[in-house]
């Protein structure tokens, strides 16, 4: 019996270490077929193929989920799967670059003879990133080329860019949805006082919003008459474009907007012939239809047709920046885009260390002459938007110049890190300004005494128990947090004042918390010029004194373990994401633009700089 116990015991021993050699052996040869896939992919990223392009082709410029300036992270580790399930779900962002870039590289192509715009897919966009875009398809079309929009139904940041087209074609059951700008949030006030959490607040700034959420039920006075005023400017701003695109009057498109309901009764309920009839679009065709069309466009036949897709041209054209150095002179790129959060992020975030490492990295970098910083940004941690901010300043004592250029949003936290800056260039559509500080810590100790859950104790000072979410905070506490908001607040208006070169009582009536369009911006002295980010470059050679330069992107190279999780995190979930209905995206899209920003905030004291709002369409 005792042999035979043994026996079982050493086979068993055998068996789990056969188990773990064969574990151990996959999971390496896995991790070197990663390890292998991606030095390729890197090697092959470095090469410009060469692109076979059909004779009179029709390029497809396809649009992917948010445009944005930087994407999440460039991850090698999703062309292990070429499935195209996967494919999908990997295609979450557009670089408006890539775009910028493949129109320009199509208007001087003999073979491209017409640009399709691929809008299905098309998420979040702003007004100005979709203006940059429509004014390269306008010097697409000024080379005597073709640009068409085919869609079975067109959302108002689609058709903002399908307007830009020569032709605009809509299925017989589709719509165009052109409903106007506006600011609707969700407000917790009641919700709080039911679940009895003790929300506190301490801010500067009477337009200063971002907390209003969870004190109060409704929209105050200040943030409407705020609000009413950019977006009425940007509404502007949409309305003139498309008129002006289409042909129309102003008179036509009211009428659509204002009136859709008695406009639509006269087009018997056919949504399609409603926006036929109003001039929003050219034809309304079926999909057989549209396959003929494009046939006699691309002068094939059959089914199938000489399109090439922006992934492929991509393939061959050399992007306007790159990461890599040059034998000119460079200007360097760096993109700051998303929520300001303290220590290292990953990208589509900004990490106060993170960027400040960027910054500093162009600052040593001999070949580095100046420096344009691109933000994207509605702030956040007061404490990182600072940590930036001194890194600026180091690279500004070196003489190089620094320029900001200003993309959809640069407010709040996003202005407190471009008000040094020698020039800022922004948008007429860009949200800037919000010169504001507010701290906001919730407790819970009435939540738990309905539960019959108390908190007690002693302490050797009135502050001994700091910020305990279980405890009503003293009011010693109360007044430190509260100094230190006005403290922070005044730094900001300093900050604003010396970088722009205005008085301290001239920031304080623009500041309060203030959300400016780029246009009024520029007018109160917050804004040097409205340009493109190209534009910003050209000038920011200018000051340089460089006429042979080559601008490049100054970036954290992404590792293998960034990518792999990167991945893990953000391709996979979006395969059951991809899935939802509309409505069940609406209303995860309207919670989480609302809580997430405020539950991933870690300022080191609890400050913030933030702007929630900003000028994207959907």
């Amino acid at each position: 019996m005792k042999l035979l116990t043994s026996s079982i015991i050493n086979i068993l021993k055998y068996t789990g270490k056969v188990v773990t050699f064969i574990r151990n052996t996959f999971l390496n040869l896995f991790f070197l077929l990663i390890l292998i896939i991606v030095a390729y992919s890197f090697f092959e990223s470095t090469q410009t193929p060469e692109v076979t392009v059909n004779t009179s082709s029709i390029l497809r410029l396809d649009f992917y989920g948010n445009i944005v300036e930087e994407r999440k992270i460039l991850s090698s580790i999703e062309m292990i799967l070429e499935d195209p399930f996967f494919s999908q779900a990997n295609q979450q962002e557009t670089l408006l670059q890539d775009i910028l870039d493949v129109i320009n590289k199509s208007t001087t192509d003999e073979q491209i003879e017409v640009i399709q715009l691929n809008l299905k897919k098309m998420d979040r966009a702003g007004l100005n990133q979709l203006e940059t875009i429509g004014l390269a398809l306008n010097n697409f079309k000024m080379a005597g080329k073709k640009v068409i929009a085919v869609e079975d139904n067109y959302s108002q940041s689609q058709y903002f860019l399908a307007s830009f087209a020569d032709t605009i074609i809509i299925n017989p059951m589709g719509r165009v949805d052109i409903h106007g700008l506006g600011v609707y949030k969700l407000y917790f006030k009641d919700a709080l006082d039911r679940l009895k959490i003790n929300y506190n607040i301490f801010k500067v700034g009477t337009y200063k919003s971002a907390v209003e959420p969870f004190t109060r039920t409704s929209m105050s006075t200040q943030d409407q008459q705020q609000n009413k005023v950019w977006l009425s400017k940007l509404w502007q701003s949409y309305s003139e474009r498309v008129t002006t695109n289409r042909n129309l009057n102003s008179f036509q498109l009211r009428r659509y907007t204002n009136n859709v309901a008695e406009e639509l009764a006269a087009a018997k309920g056919n949504t399609a012939q409603l926006a036929l009839n109003i001039g929003l679009v050219d034809k309304i065709m079926t999909h057989a239809e549209i396959i003929n069309h494009l046939n006699q466009l691309s002068h094939t036949t059959g089914d199938t047709l000489a399109v090439t897709s922006t992934e492929t041209y991509l393939e061959g054209i050399t992007p306007s920046f790159t990461n890599a150095g040059t034998d000119k002179p460079g200007i360097g790129i760096i993109i700051a885009e998303g929520t300001i959060l303290p220590g290292k992020q990953p990208t589509g975030l900004i990490g106060g260390e993170s960027l400040a490492t960027l910054i500093n990295k162009a600052r040593i970098d001999k070949d580095i002459k100046a420096l344009v910083l691109r933000i994207n940004s509605g702030g956040g941690s007061a404490f990182a938007s600072e940590i930036i901010r001194q890194a600026l300043l180091e690279f500004k004592k070196t003489g190089k110049p620094l320029v900001v250029s200003m993309g959809s949003v640069a407010a709040s936290g996003g202005y407190w890190i471009a008000a040094d800056a020698d020039e800022i260039w922004a948008a007429p559509t860009t949200i800037t300004g919000s010169i504001g500080i507010f701290a906001a810590i919730p407790t819970f100790e009435k939540s738990l005494g309905a539960l019959g859950i108390y908190s007690d104790g002693v302490g050797t000072t009135p502050l001994a128990a700091g910020v305990n979410v279980t405890r009503e905070l003293s009011q010693d506490l109360k007044d430190v947090i509260q100094q230190n908001v006005e403290y922070n607040y005044g730094q900001f208006i300093a900050i604003v004042a010396k970088g722009r070169n205005l008085d301290i009582a001239s920031v304080e009536k623009l500041a309060e918390g203030r959300v400016y369009d780029g246009t009024t911006a520029q007018k109160i002295g917050l804004v040097d010029h409205l340009g493109s980010l190209a534009e910003a470059i050209q000038s920011t050679a200018k000051l340089a004194g460089l006429t042979d330069y080559k601008a490049r992107y100054i970036q954290s190279p992404s590792t293998v373990k960034d990518q792999l999780l990167h991945y893990l995190t953000t391709s996979l979930p979006a395969l059951s994401s991809s899935q939802d209905n509309h409505w069940l995206k609406a209303i995860k899209d309207i919670f989480s633009s609302q809580i997430n920003q405020f539950i991933t905030l870690d300022d080191p004291a609890g400050i913030y700089a933030i702007c929630e709002i900003g000028p994207y369409l959907r």
